[in-house]
C-alpha cells in the first residue's frame, strides 16, 4: 500500500534531472513511496490540407511537431526506466504526458489536488532571464498549493 504520493513534474532540463536525482537518493529505498513523472505538452494543430500546396507544407511542419511531442513521452519513459534501474520498483513509477489544459502551473496545482498528492517536487531555475518571459511555475505553484509538502531542489 503507497502511503505517500510524490509528483514530480518534468520538462527535460539539467534542474529537472537534479530533481530526479534527489528524489532518487531520498525515496528509492522506501517501499511505500509512489513517484509520478509529469509532464504536459502544447498538441499539434490539426489542419485539413484538401489538396493545397500551401497547406500541405504546413502539415509538414504539423507532422514534425507531433514527432517532437513523440520523442517528449519516450523521454520521459526513459526518465522513468532511470527511476526503476536506481531502485524503484515498476509499480510504484507512473508517469503522466498530457496535453497543456490551462498553462503548467495551473496543470501542476489541478494534477496535485485532483490526485491528492503528498509532495511535490520542482527546481527553481536560476536564470532570470527565462523566467522572465515563461513566468515561474515554481512561484505560481508555491502560491496556490495549501496544505502540501512542496520541495525545491537547486
Amino acid at each position: 500500500m503507497t502511503s505517500q504520493k510524490i509528483l514530480l513534474p518534468y520538462n527535460f532540463t539539467s534542474e529537472d534531472q537534479k530533481a530526479a536525482e534527489f528524489v532518487i537518493r531520498t525515496f528509492a529505498h522506501q517501499k511505500d513511496v509512489e513517484i509520478t513523472l509529469f509532464n504536459t505538452y502544447i498538441p499539434a494543430p490539426q489542419i485539413e490540407v484538401r489538396g493545397s500546396p500551401i497547406m500541405e507544407k504546413m502539415m509538414s511542419n504539423v507532422n514534425y511537431l507531433s514527432k517532437k511531442i513523440d520523442d517528449q513521452e519516450a523521454a520521459l519513459k526513459t526518465t522513468k526506466e532511470e527511476l526503476i534501474r536506481n531502485g524503484f520498483s515498476e509499480d510504484r513509477i507512473r508517469y503522466i504526458f498530457e496535453a497543456r489544459k490551462k498553462d503548467v502551473a495551473r496543470d501542476i496545482v489541478d494534477l496535485c489536488r485532483k490526485d491528492h498528492f503528498d509532495m511535490v517536487v520542482l527546481n527553481r531555475s536560476k536564470e532570470k532571464v527565462g523566467r522572465f518571459f515563461t513566468g515561474s511555475v515554481f512561484s505560481k505553484v508555491v502560491g496556490a498549493l495549501e496544505d502540501m509538502v512542496v520541495c525545491v531542489v537547486t
